[in-house]
């Protein structure tokens, strides 16, 4: 019963990716990191921004 259960939520379930970008504080000058899970596809426009 339970396999039944766990593959039915595996098949149901989004691709998604973590990104991680490092970004610079204009006040201190110390570096930051800022995280988003997001869809493959939007990794790179978020990145450039």
């Amino acid at each position: 019963m339970a396999k039944k259960t766990v593959a039915s939520l595996q098949t149901s379930s989004k691709r998604l990716t973590k990104a991680i970008k490092m970004v610079k504080s204009p006040k201190s000058g110390a570096y930051t990191f800022v995280e988003s899970v997001m869809p493959p596809e939007m990794v790179n426009e978020w990145l450039s921004k």
